[in-house]
């Protein structure tokens, strides 16, 4: 496979790695200084206007805003240094200074769009049982074995990815992840956990091979979250956070968002708590109705989504922790990130879906590289339509332009990848995610109107 990809400049990045060994040795003396000089020289090496753009970005950030400011230096004064060496640096410099030009030459010469990253399940089981999870339908007993994962990693590379996201099932029961981790030192690892299996011993694991940031599921304070997760979760998640920011892990959080604790997951209180219990970083998912008991009642509303769309930036900007919006934040992204435009899912039977949420394959991994299975027809089905609207927050073909969806399994002759994951498709849930559309589709264009200063009508598309 190698001889199908240009050379990659090896000793252009064993320099580059040296050099930012030493830069973070020079920040870590006085980073209220140096980081500052650190941002001005990036700004004039930067080979790429882009680049040069987030480095003023950066430091003007820095310079002007006391919650950036705090930020980075909580990142560069608490993090330990194997993981400032590695994971900083894996994300950084490998995943964007390297891979994504590395991408973009793929893309080009392969005659298919390579991705940033992809989320792989290395097992479908776990020891929780949630309630309304989102991978609750698959298979119980299937695991990826270690030379199908250590192929990926590698074929992945070569294609330029460098970050790979895990989720399960509980990656944590996988027994190779800290194995493979340490196999590909230069990719960086971000694991999707309940956090649950998370001992002494494993946080000194982490810490150790420094590219693995676990994002810890929660669903708000003790009552919200071992509603859904069982007794004694919240109390037991709450000490791994403690064993993790004692040994300087980078970790963040993974929140479910439905119509019922919306206000409590991203009140004042608890996004400073997080931050006291060390999360640098979160991800917010708002409710689907996939997987295992899908209930229609835990959908965000339409107006919640409004309150997200403002209330998720602020946070941003206000306080020292970045999280993400998975939908609303369509409008950085430009629309849907899946079908391996930006990402895509390869699940714990080797089935390749374009999302952890569309629950629908055209290939298998197994038995074909990762290039082969970036070219299959769903994907191709999803690229060709995205964005699926011109107003960026109705990013979704699930629940924002769901004929999207429809077009794009019959086109492809998608299969459902286990019971049930249809009904997003047709009958109930279908028609009421149908209605839910059309009501977010009202309200997300008075907002796009107002933020953009267009007529409404013109924000409107199919």
């Amino acid at each position: 496979m190698s001889s199908v990809f240009p050379s990659f400049d090896y000793a252009r990045q064993f320099v580059a790695e040296q050099v930012i060994r030493q830069v973070l040795e020079y920040i870590d003396r006085d980073p209220e200084q140096n980081l500052p000089k650190i941002f001005n020289l990036a700004k004039i090496l930067a080979g790429k206007k882009h680049h040069q753009q987030h480095a003023v970005t950066l430091a003007e950030g820095y310079d002007t805003n006391p919650v950036v400011r705090a930020y980075i230096n909580r990142l560069f004064e608490r993090t330990h240094p194997n993981v400032k060496r590695r994971l900083l640096y894996n994300w950084f410099f490998n995943a964007m200074i390297f891979g994504i030009p590395h991408q973009q030459e793929n893309s080009r010469k392969l005659g298919v769009h390579i991705p940033n990253f992809f989320l792989i399940d290395p097992t479908s089981d776990c020891n929780l049982r949630c309630e309304g999870c989102w991978a609750g339908m698959y298979d119980k007993h299937d695991t990826l074995d270690f030379e199908t994962l250590d192929r990926l990693m590698a074929e992945a590379k070569e294609l330029g990815i460098y970050w790979a996201a895990m989720s399960g099932g509980e990656p944590f029961k996988y027994p190779h992840l800290i194995r493979l981790a340490a196999k590909h030192p230069d990719m960086a690892f971000m694991v999707y956990t309940n956090g649950t299996l998370i001992t002494e011993r494993m946080a000194d694991a982490i810490v150790e091979v420094g590219n693995v940031s676990p994002a810890i599921s929660l669903e708000g304070w003790r009552e919200s979250t071992d509603a859904r997760r069982g007794p004694g979760v919240f109390d037991r998640i709450m000490k791994v956070m403690d064993l993790l920011q004692e040994r300087g892990a980078i970790f963040g959080v993974s929140l479910t968002l439905t119509r019922h604790n919306v206000e409590e997951v991203t009140s004042d209180e608890f996004i400073d708590f997080l931050i006291e219990k060390g999360a640098v970083y979160g991800w917010s998912f708002h409710y689907i109705p996939i997987g295992r008991d899908p209930d229609l009642d835990l959908l965000v509303t339409p107006e919640q989504r409004a309150y997200l769309a403002e209330r998720i930036p602020y946070i941003r900007t206000h306080k020292p922790i970045q999280i993400a919006d998975f939908w609303n934040d369509g409008e950085l992204m430009h629309g849907c990130i899946a079908g391996g435009r930006f990402y895509f899912h390869i699940t714990a039977n080797g089935n390749v879906e374009p999302c952890a949420f569309v629950h629908f394959a055209a290939d298998n991994i197994k038995g074909k590289t990762l290039l082969e299975v970036l070219k299959n027809p769903l994907f191709a089905a999803y690229q060709k339509r995205q964005p699926f609207s011109d107003n960026y927050l109705r990013p979704c073909p699930i629940i924002d332009v769901p004929v999207a969806l429809r077009e794009i399994v019959k086109e492809s002759g998608a299969r459902p990848t286990h019971p049930g994951a249809e009904s997003v498709l047709t009958g109930t849930i279908a028609s009421h995610l149908d209605r839910r559309a059309e009501e977010w589709r009202n309200v997300a264009d008075r907002i796009w109107a107002e933020r953009h200063g267009v007529e409404r009508e013109a924000a409107q598309s199919r």
